[in-house]
């Protein structure tokens, strides 16, 4: 037998991580198809998608169909929430046990989020593109907590998302004082009772994309088997001792009105941290004061003495009621004391 002769072109040797040929190059996509996330399960997203695949994020259900997906590798650790506009490739029919790739989440409009607690500045997302944050809260059983209503606002103006306050259990309780308290900030606000009307309620969220946010036992998730009929979302009672609700909705879930809009459920908070929220963004709420705020020092709390603030409203330029009203948002962005 003739022995063979080997040469440089039998050796194969297998190029090392750093000498492989790498590209940015990512494929467009551009037959996904639009989707709606309204809810999220362990790594799994809960997709509309119209027929047509088209429309916006204020879809009509009877017109589309639900299509389970999963967050494509590409995306690395970007996060999906409730909310978002993606778009989907693979098997969007919508068949039982067929999965879907999200592989794009498009530009948000506003993203509401919480942090851990106030000395934590890593943003945790709650809802994408929201239009209203509607801050649920009861007038007794349990007792109101304006410090929370405060930090919930901070959030909202963060946001850029209107607010709107919802007092439940007026059959319990007068909302008189509470309302007084958020009149300087021109908050608007509803009063309802269980069992009483909800056309007022349905007004202000009708066409919108709504997220609810309050306390467990505030009366939230009746609020909604209310505004929703089919929605069949759990409730509980206020414990006798603690004064406290227990959770009922363990995610945030999207539900159509029947009149048109959203809303988005979300479980109850005892907590709501504003550790990433940015004073400046705080202050844009109050134009008046921003305004006077240019002659402020760098850096300024607008809480201290050098704040220009007080000097501002003396002149005349803003009323004191909302500078009193911006330091208590800003303090209970803080972590200032419990006032309640």
């Amino acid at each position: 037998m003739r022995r063979r002769e080997y040469d440089e072109e039998d050796v194969r040797v297998r190029p090392g991580k750093g000498s492989r040929p790498r590209t940015r190059r990512r494929p467009a996509h551009d037959d996904a198809v639009e989707g709606f996330v309204v809810s999220v399960d362990r790594g799994r997203y809960t997709c509309l998608v119209e027929s047509d695949a088209t429309g916006g994020r204020r879809r009509k259900k009877d017109a589309a169909r639900e299509v389970t997906a999963m967050r494509a590798r590409e995306l690395g650790r970007k996060g999906i929430v409730v909310g978002d506009r993606v778009g989907l490739v693979g098997d969007t029919s919508g068949t039982p046990d067929t999965l879907a790739r999200i592989v794009r989440v498009e530009p948000r409009t506003s993203m509401l989020r919480r942090s851990a607690d106030d000395t934590d500045e890593v943003e945790r997302p709650i809802v994408a593109n929201a239009d209203q944050l509607v801050i649920v809260t009861a007038l007794a059983d349990p007792p109101p907590r304006p410090r929370m209503i405060d930090r919930l606002l901070v959030a909202a103006f963060d946001a850029d998302i209107d607010p709107l306050l919802c007092l439940t259990k007026a059959d319990l309780a007068t909302p008189d004082e509470l309302v007084a308290r958020y009149e300087p900030l021109g908050l608007p606000y509803v009063v309802v009772q269980k069992g009483g009307e909800l056309d007022e309620l349905r007004s202000r969220l009708n066409d919108r994309l709504n997220v609810l946010v309050g306390h467990s036992g505030v009366g939230k998730s009746t609020l909604v088997n209310a505004l929703v009929p089919d929605a069949d979302r759990a409730v509980s009672h206020v414990n006798a001792v603690t004064g406290r609700g227990r959770h009922t909705s363990s995610s945030a879930v999207a539900l159509e009105l029947p009149g048109g809009g959203w809303i988005i459920d979300t479980p109850g908070v005892r907590s709501f941290g504003l550790g990433h929220v940015v004073i400046d963004n705080v202050l844009a709420a109050f134009p008046a004061l921003a305004e006077g705020a240019v002659h402020c020092p760098k850096g300024c709390s607008h809480r201290s003495a050098e704040c220009s603030l007080d000097t501002w409203v003396a002149e005349g330029h803003a009323d004191a009621a909302s500078l009193e009203s911006l330091r208590r948002l800003l303090g209970s962005r803080d972590g200032a004391p419990d006032d309640d």
